[in-house]
């Protein structure tokens, strides 16, 4: 009998689902397919919803769950499935407010997004995008449980799962997966399985979910990482698991286009927050055509219309409150600074068309007008042509999130296409869930569905062990203990909970938060334990890291400008210099992220986005010395 729960995705889903049911008291075994974890999450820009938080009620934002819940409705039209629905957006505050008390994250800047009736979507004032910040603090603590406390968690990186092992005597009950090591061989790992393994927006495979469900589509770019390939969509549904609404597929509108590589399949998003606090879209004649807020298939219809290409406009005031943004997307080459006047000229309309653009919009802002495009709300007025820090991209409609999945309750069970029951010991969340946003997700939605349906599923695969563990008999130890536990408040801090088993303790404080304790409620049953650990890959993170230092060679920056390209790349970080053509695709942020400072000094992005931290845990092997007459120090 297994004491454990798997759960095959490393973004945030997934280790949402991880952290509960380390904080329910089961152990954990993490499989996915990359060598980093993080997935898509890492990626999202905009922030994550919640209504009625904390944050919220502080800036006296006069939001209600009832009204997000409408909102949701609303943009889900006529596949809103009103159960699933109400599971996310009755959920939200308190997922975001487990995020900022357990893992200690800023969210305290609200946004408004499209779609949405009032501001509610947040993220930190650490500069960091909001996915990237929620999904490393996750991440790293589990990976810190991994090295402290590996009999409760044990990770498994570069293992692509490939296949549910099924009860043969009854096909609705579901034992384990299967899955395939980096060395190739085939490995079975048998206990409750939660599937977290991201949407299908960039299956450009040859059983592609796209080129089946929206052919139309398939021909776009993708913001979506390589590894978005729909393997759980298809695993469950080769195991008689329902699919439902995959012809969903949300084309966002803002796509980053590089000028140096407009062609290119892999697009980095430009975040709605850009347009949630004032960004424009002009079309090639330098006119407005659309409610810039509306929902994203609304805003991506209205561009494949209009005339191209498409401008996506910041003024100053605007770039201000968006400077990490700005920077980031300029820093990429992806986006400029420029005058109104430089603008005019780019679009080509003249100076006097564009300030008519602008006093129009201005009018319409302050009630003088009515929009013909019907936008109701605006942000970091006024427009002026003789703003000189506007910051300008072009733009394209990309493929960014599927709808449709696998069909759950509201408790993430996986249900059966033709009996129409759930799948025992199998749940799914994340994107790969079908039915939660129906025909259009709302932004900031994603992170939260993430969040909420992680932990849902990590609450039903625990409590599912839990009574296979106690209808183990009388002889399983694992029952015994189950049954001698003893709850009491800790006089010591009147608001924790500490849970008596046996000789041991678990520490549960009152914010949910997982207290590490060499034992769980099902560590009795080690036999299990002791075949998973045996049937580890070379890759699983149980080693504590070798100590780190830098190499003592020196290179100058003229010789690493020469490694300039995908097959030969190296980079200048805090005067590190890194050879990376060996860890590209590992790196989560995707190839061309770092491909585009090839040959190049990368620091200031860097500190954008990363602590020092993550060079010596992630990737030492790629330092190989120093920028010469430098003494490069990490803040570690």
């Amino acid at each position: 009998m297994t004491d454990h729960v798997i759960v095959v995705g490393g973004g945030l889903s997934g280790l949402s689902a991880a952290h509960q049911l380390l904080i329910n008291g089961a152990n954990v075994v993490v499989l996915d397919k990359q060598g980093f974890f993080g997935g898509n999450s890492t990626k999202a820009t905009s922030g994550i919803n919640g209504a009625l938080t904390r944050t919220q009620i502080d800036l006296k934002i006069q939001d209600s769950v009832q009204q997000f819940y409408d909102d949701t409705l609303r943009s889900a039209r006529d596949l809103a499935r009103p159960e699933l629905i109400r599971v996310l957006t009755y959920n939200s505050a308190a997922a975001v407010e487990w995020l900022q008390d357990v893992f200690k994250l800023d969210l305290t800047l609200v946004s408004r997004l499209g779609g949405h009736s009032q501001p509610r979507t947040h993220r930190g004032h650490d500069a960091k995008f909001p996915g990237m910040a929620i999904t490393y603090a996750l991440m790293e603590k589990l990976e810190d449980y991994a090295e402290t406390i590996p009999d409760r968690v044990k990770i498994f990186k570069k293992a692509r799962v490939t296949k549910l092992i099924q009860d043969p005597a009854d096909q609705l009950k579901v034992l384990g997966v299967e899955y395939e090591n980096e060395n190739g061989e085939t490995k079975q790992l048998y206990g409750p399985v939660v599937l977290a393994t991201g949407g299908y927006a960039a299956d450009f495979t040859d059983s592609s979910l796209l080129k089946q469900y929206r052919p139309d589509v398939y021909g776009l770019a993708t913001t979506n990482g390589t590894h978005a390939t729909g393997d759980g969509q298809k695993m469950i549904m080769q195991a008689g698991g329902h699919g439902i609404d995959l012809e969903k597929v949300q084309v966002h509108p803002t796509g980053l286009v590089d000028p140096k590589e407009p062609d290119n399949k892999w697009k980095f998003l430009a975040a709605e927050a850009l347009r949630g606090e004032g960004g424009l879209l002009l079309n090639g004649t330098g006119d407005r055509f659309c409610d810039e807020l509306g929902h994203r298939d609304y805003v991506s219809g209205e561009i494949f219309k209009t005339k191209g290409p498409i401008r996506l406009v910041l003024n100053g005031k605007a770039s201000n409150v968006l400077d990490f943004h700005t920077k980031h997307y300029s820093g990429r080459g992806l986006m400029r600074k420029m005058t109104g006047r430089e603008l005019a000229n780019a679009i080509g309309c003249g100076e006097a068309k564009l300030k008519r653009v602008f006093d129009d919009y201005n009018a319409i802002a302050a009630g003088k007008k009515k929009d013909p495009y019907g936008k109701k709300y605006f942000h970091n007025l006024p427009l002026d042509i003789n703003d000189d820090n506007f910051h300008v991209a072009l733009v394209t409609p990309v493929l960014h999130f599927t709808m449709g999945g696998v069909e759950i309750t509201d408790t993430a069970q996986v249900l059966h296409a033709q009996s129409k029951k759930p799948f025992d010991g199998l749940y799914a969340c994340g994107e790969l869930a079908g039915g939660v946003h129906g025909a259009n997700r709302l932004g900031g939605s994603s992170l939260l569905g993430c969040v909420v349906y992680g932990r849902v599923a990590g609450d039903s695969a625990s409590q599912y062990l839990f009574q296979k563990l106690l209808k183990g008999g009388g002889a399983s130890s694992a029952a015994k203990r189950l049954g001698m536990i003893s709850l009491h408040i800790d006089p010591a801090n009147p608001g924790q909970l500490v849970v008596n088993w046996d000789s041991s303790t678990l520490s549960a404080p009152a914010n949910g938060e997982f207290v590490p304790s060499p034992v769980s409620a099902t560590s009795a049953t080690s036999s299990t334990a002791a075949a998973a650990a045996s049937a580890k890959p070379e890759s699983a993170v149980e080693k504590k890291p070798k100590e780190f230092s830098i190499p003592m060679k020196e290179f100058t920056p003229e010789e690493v400008s020469k490694h300039n390209k995908k097959t030969d790349c190296w980079v200048i970080v805090k005067n590190l210099v890194m050879d990376v053509t060996n860890f590209l695709e590992d790196h989560p942020g995707g190839v061309n992220a770092i491909v585009n400072f090839a040959g190049r000094d990368a620091t200031a992005e860097f500190e954008m986005l990363h602590e020092d931290r993550v060079i010596p845990k992630y990737a030492p092997e790629s330092v190989i010395g120093r920028v010469k007459g430098t003494n490069p120090v990490l803040e570690l």
